[in-house]
């Protein structure tokens, strides 16, 4: 259970950086509002995650998928381009929750 809500407050903050980027400087009342109320959902479920999964793994998932997720939605959604680079780097951001989750004995499995 505690991945399940971890990886919904992953998507209810690339649900709030998204629509913060469309809320243009929080000058823009309804993607501004939502970005209130995502990132305080994600952050409600991120604390009960942390009753089960140590606060360092969460938090590296958390960001880690999130930091992918924004990218490819920048991509996709505001047409922002992504040199070789940055894929390098997010595809080791990738690689470190995977080696987390597949080879931690810090993580509950």
């Amino acid at each position: 259970m505690p991945w399940l809500l971890l990886t919904i407050a992953i998507l209810f903050e690339t649900i709030g950086t998204t629509a913060l980027k469309a809320s243009d400087g929080f000058s823009r009342l309804w993607p501004s509002t939502l970005t209130i109320v995502a990132y305080a959902v994600s952050f409600w479920l991120l604390a009960l995650v942390l009753r089960s999964i140590p606060v360092g793994i969460a938090y590296a998932v958390w960001s880690g998928v999130g930091i992918c997720l924004i990218a490819v939605i920048g991509f996709v959604v505001f047409n922002q381009r992504l040199d070789l680079p940055a894929v390098l780097g997010l595809c080791l951001i990738i690689a470190g929750i995977l080696v987390i989750n597949l080879f931690s004995s810090a993580t509950p499995h």
